[in-house]
């Protein structure tokens, strides 16, 4: 039941990043849950685990980190686009 709230968690995260960014329209629930697990582990590498925490994921942290790493992906496959 762990991994699945992981899961659940991650797709929040991804959908609130995706939200801030503007950028969540394109995303799917695959890519939301990506972005939420790797911007949790970014943002909590990055500023720490503090705040509220929900499956083992502090939140604020988890949202900053996937935030930068939709913005960082976002930039990188619009330029490719453009090539």
């Amino acid at each position: 039941m762990g991994i699945i709230w992981s899961l659940i968690v991650g797709a929040i995260i991804g959908a609130v990043a995706g939200a801030l960014t503007n950028r969540g329209q394109s995303m799917g629930w695959i890519a939301n849950i990506v972005a939420g697990l790797l911007g949790s582990a970014l943002g909590q590498g990055l500023l720490g685990s503090w705040g509220p925490q929900l499956a083992g994921m502090a939140l604020i942290p988890s949202i900053i980190g996937a935030v930068i790493l939709v913005l960082v992906v976002s930039l990188v496959v619009g330029r490719k686009a453009k090539s």
